[in-house]
């Protein structure tokens, strides 16, 4: 079992694993951040006694998580339904990109953003499935599928039986597997460059050719910025909507930037990130938009540089 000392050195050590868990549960990296300084002064606030009780510090902790990030599932769905306009997941730019402005230097305490592992389980056409899941359902597929936990540690998250978590998870994966599999990153990067070189040509006839013509975009302002409270639906709509806005925001930019692990786009004014757009394709054509305006979610970006 060792000291109480190494206890807490492994406890310390999980902070990045307890990060990528809680950002794939709740998708928002500063909820991650609260919910996981809320399980770590839990267990600094536990007596020396029981914490050498404890023979597993990195599973208490991501028990703990667990929980703490279900009760926060619960109440979000509540805080969303009254949210202005679309939800949509934080999205995160690729880690040589993160914002440290104001933050600590390269040798101190690292971003939360920046312990986040990019893969397939944070793209943001997977975080919005997620979002489609119950609680229960979300952390019982995220911990077994993504994390590999077993059903018996997951049963002590949710209060259940590991045969009801199993049957939770399959519930889940269930509701997964009606997403398309992702496009690799060569073909979408393509498509997202032409794309954007048809929104900075404000050219309407490439840009509804690059789009499927049932495909939908879908906003995120939070009430704090002008955008579409409702998805555009339709590649027609979808283009001419992307050329207005051209028109109407003289001297946006556009980059090309890693989002979520996969090609995306990037729209800053004045050097500052403003919209954060990721990109669903197949067959070479754009299915769907999703574009962060909230600047509350946009702060691991800061400027674009």
């Amino acid at each position: 079992m060792g000291t109480v000392g190494a206890g807490a050195d492994v406890a310390a050590g999980e902070r990045r694993q307890l990060i990528n868990v809680a950002y794939r549960l709740l998708g928002s990296v500063t909820e991650a951040e609260d919910a996981v300084q809320d399980a770590y002064t839990r267990w600094y606030g536990l007596p020396r006694s029981r914490q050498e009780e404890i023979s597993s510090p990195a599973a208490w902790l991501t028990t703990v998580t667990g929980r703490i990030c279900l009760d926060r599932l619960g109440s979000a769905r509540a805080r969303r339904e009254r949210y202005v306009g679309s939800w949509l997941p934080e999205p995160l730019p690729d880690r040589t990109e993160w914002d440290h402005a104001g933050g600590a230097g390269p040798t101190g305490p690292a971003d939360p953003a920046d312990q986040i592992v990019l893969d397939e389980s944070v793209a943001t056409a997977f975080l919005v499935v997620l979002e489609s899941m119950t609680p229960a359902e979300r952390v019982a597929f995220v911990l077994h599928d993504v994390f590999r936990y077993p059903f018996a540690e997951i049963a002590d998250v949710l209060g259940r039986t590991p045969a009801a978590c199993k049957q939770l998870a399959a519930s889940a994966r269930r509701r997964v597997r009606t997403a398309r599999a992702p496009v690799p990153a060569t073909g979408r990067a393509d498509v997202v460059r032409r794309v954007k070189e048809a929104w900075e040509a404000k050219d309407v006839a490439a840009l509804v050719g690059l789009l499927d013509p049932a495909a939908v975009m879908t906003a995120d302002g939070g009430g704090m910025v002008g955008t579409v409270l409702r998805p555009v639906e339709g590649g027609a709509r979808i283009a001419q909507y992307m050329v207005a806005i051209a028109d109407m925001a003289p001297g946006l930019k556009l980059l090309e930037r890693s989002v979520n692990g996969a090609p995306g786009l990037v729209a800053e004014r004045a050097g500052v990130v403003v919209t954060v757009a990721s990109f669903d394709v197949l067959d070479g054509h754009v299915t769907r938009i999703w574009a962060v305006r909230n600047p509350e979610k946009l702060r691991p970006w800061g400027r674009a540089g």
